[in-house]
């Protein structure tokens, strides 16, 4: 395209505009040929490229082009790694301009306020740093070479029930620090050219639509200048939306719209400007994802994609147990395995729905454990379970048998394929009873056992948890898994993933439990801020497994944490050792809570985090630099993020619940914005040392005219301190008020401490 947006613009009819404004298709935008602008494709693209073999088909129930399928959301999101992710964005980017696409639809990066979610396996975490960092990653790496991210579900998309009609009720302060969080950190570190809005309403107003949303906090704040689309058919008003600040309608044609755009512009309901400030976004759309690129390394072939999708499958899967180090395998103790479960031979390697790729090959743990072991280790293999969902007690009897005959047993077991897709939510967080039924009969037979369990969310274990040695989470880790689990457990690799969200021991432990799905088209986030860990830790509730855990096979040791205060932030630093004697990598997590906040703040939050590799006996110094921002919390009254002079506690840990240093740091962020009303509370004036001048002087005056004086000490303050100090002086200074008024009295020493404050 060689004319500017702008003279395009100029060029263009009205109704050129408004159709411009929608897709052509299911997966193109419209092109306009007599000016050279061309039509663009896009295809959902989480943890792989789902392209449909037609631009007409939705393609969700059947085949579509083979693309290399990456772990899911939940699962990559427990690598921890930055890198990694911006990584697999590259390698997207690169398989997507082979394949013709122009814009990737993902990452998604909602928050997990529920384990019960369809589409949790699509989302990086409960915590919004870590989704925040690694969504900006994939964006980086995606973007990088001339593919568009699509950072997706704007806003608060935590459930699939009824999604398209039911309202998130959220309160300002959680919607800041909990839900947009992430999607704010992507936008200031990525730059993601396009956003997709979600399908459900926020606070009683449809997310396609909500300018609060789109305008005020996307564009205006966040000072976000790319392209807002539609989820498919998540339009609702298209004149409304387009006011608000959404740019392009999903999928096309869209007539009927286009249409009303123009009848709108005529009418007057809507300005032409609004309109040219979608279509220029849209244009500056197409012209960053057709103009050329450099491919950064040179073209990647399909065996370099598969490599990538087991390294980073080997760096999302957790070692959750390993009692008496079961694991690794140990070859010359262990000559004969028993491996149970169909996931064995048919692994659960992603989600089902829009995210579900067509994978280029499928690794086979069994066939990957027999290829590593050679004639080391003689394995057998028994179905375990059947597909169906019911207990099939010759199946477990054979297992057991089995189980019994060799000198150790592995199984395979898992959520049901079924059970995770977009459109429904799990009915459950435990695996199914045929499975924990053959878990424990294997385990009454055979001590030396190992679990290995598959799903995209949090799984609940306390009926067997206690009955095995060991226990790995595979998640949904993508064409690749097979190798990578059985390279973890024969010890060819370390695992170093850890859990990006807490799995609880019971579903009813989770804060969302009381108000999982919505009544009468609202759902209430009345949890508010304790999503996830913050929860479990306020609660002093322990989780089978806590956020952030994730074992090795080697150990690490933290030393010498320093934390100073400089005029950028603040700098925290310490050294981790490999005290073990194989190679690991250790993720680093770094939280960080307000000591002395008055406003409710969670016990502590992620506020940065790193993975490194350690040779044995070796140590790397971790340095973090946080800003302002990661100490503050969003102020509702002032309607901006604040964060307030004191001390503050910085962990550095293992996990969330292993935390190995702590530092005590006195911030200093300056005088806090303060300002009276007439109500102010008696604890309100006297926190600022201005304020409290002011109100000494004023009861002083009273107390000239009074019997019973008011002295702020001790005794009085614990008393009256929840009082306004109107009331206060309504109380107490009666025969001083005959000559005024005690809202004049008020008024005085705040228009008083106004003048100070001004200087």
């Amino acid at each position: 395209m060689k004319h500017t947006a702008e003279d395009l613009i100029k060029e263009m009819t009205l109704e050129e505009k408004a159709a411009l404004c929608a897709g052509l298709n299911m997966w193109m935008t419209k092109g306009i040929d007599r000016l050279g602008i061309p039509a663009i494709h896009m295809y959902d693209g989480t943890n792989g490229i789902r392209k449909t073999s037609s631009d007409e088909e939705m393609g969700i129930t059947s085949q579509n082009l083979p693309a290399t399928c990456y772990p899911t959301g939940s699962a990559i999101g427990s690598s921890w790694n930055t890198e990694l992710l911006r990584e697999i964005g590259v390698a997207l980017g690169a398989e997507g301009r082979e394949m013709g696409v122009e814009l990737l639809l993902g990452p998604g990066i909602n928050m997990k306020r529920t384990p019960l979610g369809g589409r949790n396996f699509e989302y990086y975490s409960e915590d919004p740093c870590l989704s925040g960092e690694l969504g900006a990653a994939f964006v980086n790496g995606l973007q990088s070479q001339g593919v568009g991210a699509s950072v997706k579900h704007f806003a608060c998309n935590n459930q699939e029930h009824e999604k398209m009609v039911t309202s998130s009720e959220v309160d300002e302060r959680t919607l800041r620090e909990i839900y947009l969080s992430a999607f704010e950190r992507i936008v200031r570190k990525a730059n993601p050219w396009t956003i997709m809005c979600s399908y459900n309403l926020l606070n009683g107003t449809y997310a396609s639509e909500n300018e609060h949303l789109l305008n005020d906090i996307l564009r205006e704040e966040w000072g976000y200048d790319g392209v807002v689309l539609s989820d498919w058919t998540a339009v609702n008003d298209r004149i409304r939306g387009l006011k608000a600040g959404l740019d392009l309608e999903m999928p096309g044609p869209a007539d009927y719209n286009a249409k009303a755009i123009v009848a709108a512009v005529q009418s007057g309901a809507l300005s032409e400007d609004k309109l040219n400030a979608s279509v220029r976004r849209i244009v500056e759309l197409v012209r960053k994802t057709t103009a050329a690129t450099e491919s950064a390394g040179g073209a990647a072939t399909s065996s370099d994609y598969h490599t990538l999708a087991r390294r980073a499958a080997a760096e999302s899967i957790v070692l959750l147990k390993n009692d008496s180090s079961i694991l690794p395998i140990n070859r010359e103790a262990v000559k004969s395995i028993a491996v149970i479960g169909r996931f064995a031979k048919q692994p659960r390697i992603q989600g089902a729905g829009s995210a579900e790729v067509t994978p280029t090959f499928v690794d086979i743990p069994l066939d990957e454990l027999r290829k590593l072991a050679g004639d080391e280790i003689a394995f057998t293999y028994a179905d375990g379970y059947p597909q169906q969902d019911i207990i099939d007690d010759a199946l477990i009897e054979e297992s057991a048998k089995l189980a019994a005959a060799a000198e150790m047993a592995i199984l395979f077991v898992g959520q049901p394929e079924y059970a995770e897709s977009e459109m429904h939510d799990l009915s459950g967080i435990d695996l199914p009873a045929h499975q924990v039924k053959l878990i424990q009969a294997v385990a009454a037979v055979q001590p030396r056992c190992v679990v290995i369990t598959s799903s995209g969310t949090a799984l609940a274990m306390r009926p067997w948890v206690q009955h095995v040695p060991g226990i790995i989470h595979m998640w949904l880790t993508g064409q690749g898994s097979g190798r990578a689990i059985a390279e973890i457990l024969l010890g060819h690799v370390n695992p170093s993933g850890k859990l990006s969200e807490t799995f609880p021991v019971k579903l009813s432990d989770n804060p969302s439990y009381m108000r999982i799905r919505g009544e009468n088209g609202k759902l209430y986030y009345r949890e508010g801020l304790f999503v996830g860990y913050r929860y479990y830790d306020k609660k002093e509730l322990a989780p089978q497994f806590p956020f952030g855990h994730g074992l090795s096979y080697t150990t690490f040791a933290y030393a010498g944490m320093k934390a100073v205060q400089h005029e950028r932030g603040v700098t925290v630093s310490f050294s981790v050792t490999n005290t073990g004697s194989v190679f690991g990598q250790e993720v680093v997590q770094l939280y960080v809570h307000d000591e002395e906040c008055k406003w409710i703040r969670p016990d502590q939050e992620l506020k940065a985090f790193t993975k490194i590799a350690l040779e044995p006996g070796e140590s790397k110094e971790v340095s973090f630099e946080l800003e302002e921002r990661e100490f503050a919390y969003y102020n509702t009254k002032w309607g901006k993020w604040v964060a307030e002079t004191g001390y503050f506690q910085l962990s550095a840990g293992s996990s969330s619940r292993d935390i190995r240093l702590r530092e005590r740091l006195y911030c200093n962020f300056g005088k806090e914005e303060i300002s009276f009303h007439k109500f102010s509370l008696l604890n309100d004036w006297i926190s600022d040392t201005d304020a409290r001048d002011i109100l000494e002087r004023t009861l002083n005056a009273m107390n000239e005219h009074v019997v019973d004086k008011v002295v702020l000490n001790e005794e009085f303050i614990g008393f009256w301190g929840d009082f306004p100090v109107i009331k206060v002086i309504q109380m107490f200074g009666q025969v001083w008020l005959k000559e005024n008024t005690p809202d004049a009295v008020t008024e005085a020493m705040i228009s008083e401490f106004e003048q100070v404050r001004r200087g």
